[in-house]
């Protein structure tokens, strides 16, 4: 194997401990705060809570899609994430989206998912022309994002 190829295995990994890293605070989540998925859809959780949720499931089929070379999987996992970002900012207008930690930097927040999304419409064009070396280096860079935001955001 040469060293490109390593490399991108090695990067690969990484890519994947950052997601483990992401996904168990979501997981640990309590009933109490956010409820089964059907109970979400019944209550009308949060835009921004919504979009976590369906953030979560794409971030897992990417990953799994970069790690296998699949840049068609990547690309229909992030097609799914297409008018979550208004919704959320719509929340945010409307007072049903409010930061629980650091409320005072709503225009961070918002400056920083406008961000997040104009990566992921980067990552669905590296993953459209199977560029592989884009994907895994987007994908480490969304999921960086996502601890950032988390560490910024949300309460513990």
């Amino acid at each position: 194997m040469s060293i490109s190829g390593k490399k991108i295995i090695v990067t690969v990994i990484g890519v994947l401990f950052l997601m483990i890293f992401m996904i168990f605070p979501l997981l640990s989540l309590g009933e109490h705060e956010h409820g089964s998925h059907q109970e979400r859809k019944d209550t009308g959780a949060s835009p921004l809570i919504e979009e976590m949720i369906k953030l979560d499931a794409v971030f897992r089929d990417v990953v799994s899609g970069v790690a296998m070379g699949d840049g068609k999987r990547v690309h229909e996992a992030l097609e799914t994430m297409h008018g979550t970002m208004e919704k959320t900012h719509e929340g945010v207008h409307h007072g049903t989206v409010v930061l629980r930690k650091n409320a005072g930097r709503l225009n961070e927040f918002i400056a920083r998912d406008k961000q997040f999304h104009e990566k992921l419409e980067q990552l669905a064009h590296a993953a459209h022309g199977n560029d592989q070396n884009a994907m895994v280096a987007l994908t480490k860079e969304l999921l960086d994002g996502c601890v950032s935001c988390h560490r910024d955001f949300r309460q513990p």
